[in-house]
């Protein structure tokens, strides 16, 4: 009586590998991100050696007081260009929301706690409007919040009309610009901490974030993968609003004061803070990390042009140019990536292992 053979797999059992990659160094500087920190870091250097009064006490403090609002409305943006929309009536939210606040507190007495959270929910609720229409009704978001962006501004003007609200209570007013001990940083930087935190791991560490990547790079993928497109939308238009409401209370308690045209052309800082940042206007890339340094880039050009002596309308048109170039980049930057050399891998080699019998397994070396 014979014995039988076993028989071998018809198939081998086969694990792959990439057959180029890049070193861990080249994908931690080969990328827009550190490209923006590096240009942060030598900008913030050189200002602080060559122009005059930047390495004063209160250069840093002035800095973040002023750009706080664009630092905390850029953490919602983010979301929503990666997605491949983009939302701009921020300004006009924050202009509206600034307008509830002042009514609220100076004409009706409301405590300033409750008047901020009316006004947040003021301007949760005008993000989703923005959000119903490009997620349900399928507009296009550039002419849905260009819409908007007129819409709510006039809501701001209708509760102002021609007058300048101001007289806000001390007690809390002075709190967001207060310093934190006695370091140059105002208050307000510990919520812009905070929020940017939770976003980043939103985006970067969560499944709805990586819903957010997949939009970006297409629609009808990421639906077909189940992602709920629409909700998902809703949700970052709703946050966005919500964000530029917060930050149009910090503007009105800052200035002690609110005005038909608060906020005004701060939707042209938020937008090329974020595209600057790296986050490609056509959707599907990004990181908070290089946004955060691309709103602080423009920051510290703006704060050292002005030492310097120059006008608002050369800082327009660096901002300007910061965005053009920020956009050309997106395009050119990939395909000077993909000319880099690339590291080789090991190749495969097959070794021959018997396993009940001739098993032909293929491994790395």
């Amino acid at each position: 009586m014979s014995t039988a053979t076993p028989v071998a797999p018809a198939s081998a059992e086969t694990r792959t590998y990439p057959a180029y990659s890049r070193s861990v160094l080249a994908r931690l500087l080969l990328n827009r991100e550190a490209a923006v920190i590096a240009a942060l870091v030598v900008v913030f250097l050189y200002a602080l050696g060559n122009v005059q009064y930047f390495d004063g006490p209160l250069t840093i403090y002035n800095l973040l007081k002023e750009y706080a609002p664009i630092l905390l409305m850029a953490l919602p943006m983010t979301l929503i260009i990666v997605t491949g929309e983009i939302d701009l009536s921020v300004a006009s939210t924050l202009g509206a929301s600034a307008a509830v606040t002042g009514v609220l507190v100076v004409d009706h007495d409301l405590s300033v706690p409750s008047a901020a959270v009316v006004a947040i929910v003021v301007g949760a609720l005008l993000g989703a409007l923005n959000g119903f229409f490009v997620a349900y009704v399928g507009l296009p978001s550039l002419a849905v919040t260009i819409g908007s962006l007129a819409l709510y501004r006039g809501l701001a003007e209708g509760l102002i009309q021609d007058k300048r609200i101001s007289g806000f209570p001390g007690a809390l007013r002075t709190w967001p610009t207060e310093r934190i001990g006695d370091t140059q940083y105002p208050n307000i930087i510990i919520p812009i901490i905070v929020l940017a935190v939770l976003f980043g791991l939103l985006l970067h560490f969560t499944s709805f974030g990586r819903s957010v990547f997949e939009i970006g790079l297409s629609d009808e993928a990421a639906h077909f993968s189940g992602v709920n497109v629409a909700r998902t939308k809703l949700i970052l238009f709703t946050l966005s609003g919500a964000v530029a409401a917060l930050a149009g209370v910090y503007v009105a308690l800052k200035s002690n004061s609110v005005a038909t045209d608060t906020g005004t052309g701060f939707e042209l800082k938020v937008i090329a803070g974020v595209l600057l940042g790296g986050v490609s206007i056509f959707g599907g890339r990004g990181a908070l990390h290089g946004v955060i340094a691309g709103v602080l880039l423009i920051a510290v050009l703006n704060s050292a042009l002005q030492l310097d002596g120059q006008g608002s309308e050369v800082i327009q048109i660096i901002i300007g140019l910061l965005l053009v170039g920020s956009v050309i980049a997106s395009n050119f930057l990939p395909r000077i990536r993909a000319l880099l050399p690339r590291r080789a891998v090991a190749p495969e080699v097959t070794s021959k292992t018997p396993v009940n019998g001739d098993h032909t397994r293929k491994v790395a070396q």
